[in-house]
């Protein structure tokens, strides 16, 4: 193995140990549907290694949060991985071909969209075998009420953590050589990433509101 790829595993295990810990210990409960921000860890390892990485840490930690913290079994095992790896893939998939500030933001917006849809599809045709009383009307009626403004809100904090936090995470990864630079670094772009920062911490506020006013305040940590 090159030196080169024995980084890029090295790396990945770390962020995938950091995606873990979202999960087991930042993370909280909205209804029957637990959130977190791990998407927004293995989103980093997919923009900056590309999504095949992106995918190897999502199912990583999907398996790791099915053996520890999980308690919807092989279900949630499916179900976990989906949606990271929808998030991280399209990302992924942008940013490979596009390097630049606007094919982060295109990426992360791709993103929010895959996840919404792929998880309602999933549980349309997943959550029936898995829950007995519950058919597949039963989800669907679901849907706009709980699924989607859910799967919405979590993808969109992930995405705007995602573009907040990945500048910041290179610029430290490049300064310890794990990481080559492929981006323009002009002032221009370093003001962006000012305002991209400020926006996303403003999103996220946001959005964690309207959830917590969406759900009627049923949300418990643990």
């Amino acid at each position: 193995m090159k030196k080169e790829q024995i980084i890029k595993v090295s790396v990945t295990g770390v962020f995938c140990a950091l995606a873990f810990i979202m999960t087991a210990v930042l993370r909280f409960k909205v209804a029957h549907l637990s959130f977190d921000l791990k998407d927004t860890i293995i989103a980093i390892v997919s923009l900056m290694y590309g999504p095949l990485y992106g995918i190897i840490c999502a199912a990583i930690v999907a398996f790791l949060e099915f053996f520890t913290v999980s308690d919807t079994g092989f279900y949630g095992l499916i179900m976990n991985f989906l949606s990271s790896a929808t998030f991280t893939l399209l990302v992924g998939i942008v940013y490979k071909y596009k390097r630049t500030f606007s094919g982060a933001i295109i990426g992360v917006c791709l993103s929010v969209v895959g996840v919404c849809v792929v998880m309602s599809l999933a549980n349309i045709l997943i959550t029936p075998l898995y829950i007995p009383t519950v058919d597949s009307k039963a989800v669907i009626a679901m849907i706009p009420t709980l699924l989607l403004p859910f799967n919405f809100c979590k993808a969109l904090i992930n995405a705007a953590a995602t573009v907040a936090i990945y500048k910041p995470v290179r610029g430290v990864l490049k300064k310890a050589r794990v990481v080559t630079s492929s981006e323009n670094t002009t002032v221009a772009n370093q003001y962006k990433s000012i305002i991209v920062f400020i926006v996303a911490a403003v999103i996220i506020a946001v959005t964690v509101f309207l959830l917590i006013k969406v759900m009627g305040g049923n949300i418990s940590f643990f």
